[in-house]
């Protein structure tokens, strides 16, 4: 029994240990480094090259949990070629800037903080002339750190729609269309103050598929969403009689043609402005990969677009689990199955907890019993939920553990209570902020 235990207190430093590897693969100021630098004035960003001396000003503005990492990382690259900038991050998740300009605020339900930085942001934005750069920083949670109403509309009404929307279950591309409709900032329309200056995105993914339109609610991008769909989501979730009237009025008049649309694909807004991807979930699964193998685990990578409802996805992972130990497939162990995107909660209790907490107590309910397996499920961010974890992690005997405790994991499960559970056994993943974001990493190991 002893060798049992040392043998998955093994597994469980292993799943920890490819975890962090992930994280140190998108880690955002060495993303910048590796797509941005300076050559005698030349400012190389991916396949392009702009020659400062061209400009006149150069401004930074963004928003998001990685983007202070992020700026850092310029201001060493430009240092005092910076003329000004603002960049609104999650509080805590901060850095030392010379130049540019922090402001701390709510996520994921925005706040004032918020509010006013996104409004700075804005004017800046439109601050910029025709030959000005605006270096844009955008990563995981810009959409709730840019919280900037349309008229007519209050942050207390967009608090109360998000909260709605993420209570439902809503995707984060439904929730992000609701979002560019509501905003003055979102769906293309920070693109369109700092129009006609030359505008460069530099994005950190946490969305499914790296849509770009979804990212942060699409700052700089053409809009594929419209008023209508809008309330389509509403419809499909029931919820329109739980909305503020003035969000429902909002989306209708939009409807009715009388407020202008987000910029869409062919808009002249555009020509000037390249956005390109410096990190995603995939560089994080790939680094993991490598690293379990050098564990030796044979390893494969599942997926990085994985959605769905939690508990569903949580059950599928522990049927490969048992299928690898019942007949070796997809691979025999030692194996690693990792997986990545962002799945959704339902919620039904009153608990506290996240998606990967609530993870990791459905696959410890599921694969309670079997041989050898540990599930980790986390965060990059370093906050799941509402909570101070990553995550959690779990394993075969977590089940058993928890009822020789007096704990009842179906409850917890059904109470939507897994931080609470996890705590009690010990098994919180805690990291603090990652200061990335690139959506979650799940790591199955089956010995």
């Amino acid at each position: 029994m002893k060798e049992e235990s040392n043998h998955i207190a093994g597994m469980r430093n292993n799943a920890v240990s490819i975890f962090q590897k992930g994280l140190q693969a998108v880690e955002p100021g060495a993303a910048i480094k590796k797509y941005c630098r300076l050559e005698n004035n030349r400012l190389f960003i991916g396949d392009n090259v702009y020659n400062l001396s061209m400009y006149k000003n150069l401004f930074v503005i963004g928003a998001g949990k990685a983007s202070a990492p992020m700026a850092a990382a310029l201001e060493d690259i430009l240092g005092e070629r910076i003329t000004k900038g603002i960049i609104n991050v999650k509080y805590k998740h901060v850095a030392h800037l010379d130049r540019i300009k922090l402001i701390e605020a709510g996520h994921p339900i925005p706040d004032e903080n918020g509010q006013n930085g996104a409004s700075a942001i804005l004017d800046l934005a439109h601050s910029a002339k025709k030959n000005d750069l605006v270096l844009c920083l955008i990563s995981g949670g810009g959409s709730a750190l840019l919280p900037l109403p349309y008229k007519g509309l209050t942050l207390k009404d967009k608090q109360e729609t998000i909260k709605e929307l993420l209570a439902c279950g809503a995707s984060i591309h439904e929730i992000n269309a609701i979002r560019k409709h509501t905003s003055m900032i979102k769906g293309g329309r920070l693109a369109l103050a700092a129009h006609p200056a030359t505008l460069v995105s530099l994005i950190l993914s946490d969305v499914v598929g790296d849509d770009l339109d979804v990212i942060s609610s699409g700052l700089t991008v053409a809009d594929s969403t419209t008023y209508k769909d809008c309330i389509k989501i509403f419809e499909k979730y029931n919820i329109i009689k739980k909305l503020p009237e003035n969000i429902i009025n909002h989306i209708k008049t939009g409807i009715s043609g009388k407020l202008p649309e987000s910029p869409k694909t062919g808009d002249p807004v555009f020509e000037k402005t390249y956005n390109l991807v410096i990190g995603s979930n995939m560089e994080a699964m790939l680094a993991a990969k490598l690293h379990a193998e050098v564990l030796g685990y044979k390893t494969i990578v599942l997926s990085s677009m994985i959605e769905g409802e939690t508990r569903e996805v949580a059950k599928v992972h522990g049927a490969i689990a048992k299928e690898i130990i019942k007949t070796g497939n997809p691979l025999p162990p030692p194996a690693c199955i990792l997986s990545g995107g962002e799945t959704t909660v339902t919620l039904k209790g009153k608990g506290l907890g996240g998606r990967n907490q609530e993870f990791s107590l459905a696959a410890a309910i599921d694969i309670a019993g079997a041989d050898s397996i540990v599930v980790l499920s986390g965060g990059t961010d370093g906050t799941d939920g509402p909570t101070d974890a990553a995550g959690a992690i779990a394993d075969n005997n977590t089940f058993k553990r928890a009822k020789d405790m007096g704990i009842d994991p179906y409850n917890f499960l059904e109470n939507n209570d897994s931080y609470h559970f996890f705590k009690k056994l010990d098994d919180l993943l805690i990291t603090g902020p990652t200061n990335t974001n690139v959506m979650d990493l799940r790591i199955l190991l089956v010995a």
